[in-house]
């Protein structure tokens, strides 16, 4: 039997606000245990929640960017449930009326574009955190985490691989650090990744018993959990079991999931609206001042990079990965006026070169000044491709500007033609089986005098008038 896979992800989303989303307590990562719960975070007798304004703007530009419904009055839920690290009781949630509901986020997997719906994405607030390992035989408790502002994003069960899971989580990654409501941090936790997988065989309209693997923090664990998940979905059907719906975890180490607890639907958290917090209406102006203040968002700038400066659909979604890489890319290619010719740079040496020193483009030591200046001197003929390779090692160690680099190293491409010709002559004279080869057609025995020419320059011998050269003397 054929089966397919059907996957729908919940990401919850940490805002950017300084404030907790119902206190002032500040949300800053790494601080000792319990120094950043106040009453309020912990529900305790007389205290009373106020809603941080910062979250629902955030809330408001991400339903503005994915062009979904912006529901004008929404309401706060409580979803009761007991787990130690929820001291409440209950968590503060949206259920019936979310902040947002629809819209769509574009992916690209092999080469196709596949549009992905989104279901809804609701303000709440996230629990603290249990620390199993810490304690023999005992379970500490952190709430620093508890009532930090979270926007969960749903979607559709649109993917069909894992592959179109991971990309649809990255394009999500890139959209909310995009625009600034999330830094994206998933070691941290702000970035956090569940996947409702299910499999059905090809042709059933009804959808599997799913089973939700949760908190996955990174796109690799989110590809070997949900590929690990349908592999044993499909072998335990196939061996005459049945799937029950539960919530799974992901053993990175072992590379399995396995059974957390049995999954609750809706009904079984027994949602209410919050007595305490009125409902959210949004103020028309307020929506209108946020859409203004967007950024261009990663798809247009994909359409307009390809307009602008001729790359291709793949290179303008690389280039648009992270709001800094498209600033630092576009700034290369205005410097030095030649748009392929800078993508391949940013994408190849550039890129390289960071990933090897574990670097972010912003923490280049490369500026997009001087990159642009390098790949003007390739155009411009001073400089070879390989000799440019050189000048960048030089700009990378902080030797200076480009032109310095290369008069300094003696990196300037040949420009007499009476002394390329001279080298010519000398390489031909040297190499008569290759040129007796070349005339009784092998061609690699071309290639071989090219190279030989190129040694004798020193590399800086300019290749296309090599090979005419050496094109019309083997001629003769």
């Amino acid at each position: 039997m054929k089966w397919e896979t059907v996957i729908g992800l919940e990401v919850h989303t940490q805002l950017a606000t300084q404030s907790k989303i119902f206190s002032g307590s500040s949300t800053a990562f790494g601080a000792a245990p319990n120094t950043q719960a106040s009453a309020v975070d912990i529900a305790l007798p007389g205290v009373l929640p106020v809603l941080n304004r910062g979250a629902v703007e955030c809330a408001i530009k991400f339903g503005l960017a994915i062009g979904a419904t912006l529901n004008r009055v929404n309401v706060f839920d409580r979803k009761n449930y007991f787990y130690p690290d929820l001291p409440k009781g209950y968590q503060i949630s949206q259920l019936a009326k979310p902040i947002v509901e629809g819209g769509t986020l574009k992916i690209v997997v092999d080469g196709e574009e596949k549009t992905i719906h989104l279901t809804r994405a609701h303000l709440e607030e996230d629990a603290g955190k249990s620390l199993h390992e810490d304690f023999h035989g005992m379970t500490g408790i952190d709430l620093n985490r508890a009532g930090t502002p979270l926007l969960e994003i749903v979607s559709e069960p649109e993917m069909r691989s894992s592959a179109e899971a991971v990309a649809y989580a990255r394009a999500l990654h890139t959209l909310v650090t995009w625009i600034g409501i999330c830094d994206g941090n998933m070691q941290e936790g702000s970035f956090r990744v569940d996947a409702n997988v299910s499999v059905r065989p090809v042709g059933q309209a009804e959808f599997g018993t799913r089973r939700e693997i949760k908190n996955l923090n990174s796109f690799r664990f989110l590809q070997q959990a949900i590929d690990y998940e349908v592999r044993w979905q499909i072998e335990t059907l196939e061996d005459g079991g049945r799937i029950e719906q539960a919530t799974v975890l992901f053993d990175p180490d072992s590379g399995e999931t396995r059974m957390m607890r049995s999954k609750e639907d809706a009904h079984d958290y027994r949602y209410f609206p919050d007595p305490d917090l009125l409902p959210v209406k949004l103020d028309e102006g307020w929506v209108e001042a946020v859409r203004a203040a967007l950024p261009e968002l990663p798809a247009a700038m994909q359409t307009r990079f390809q307009r602008d400066y001729g790359v291709s659909a793949y290179d303008a979604a690389v280039l648009t990965g992270s709001r800094a890489l498209a600033d630092y890319f576009e700034a290369v290619a205005k410097t030095c006026g030649q748009g392929k010719l800078a993508a391949n740079w940013v994408m190849g040496e550039l890129s390289a070169a960071l990933n090897k020193a574990e670097l972010d483009i912003a923490a280049s030591p490369v500026s997009a000044a001087r990159l642009g200046a390098l790949i003007a001197r390739i155009q411009d003929g001073t400089l070879s491709g390989k000799l440019a390779k050189q000048v960048f090692e030089g700009l990378w160690e902080g030797a200076g500007e480009v032109d310095a680099i290369i008069d300094a190293r003696g990196l300037r491409q040949m420009s007499d033609s009476g002394e390329l010709e001279k080298i010519v002559d000398e390489v031909l004279a040297a190499n008569p089986k290759s040129v007796e080869e070349f005339r009784s057609g092998k061609d690699k025995a071309f290639n071989a005098l090219v190279g030989q020419v190129m040694k004798a320059s020193r590399g800086k011998a300019n290749p296309a008038q090599v090979n005419e050269l050496l094109k019309a003397k083997l001629q003769n």
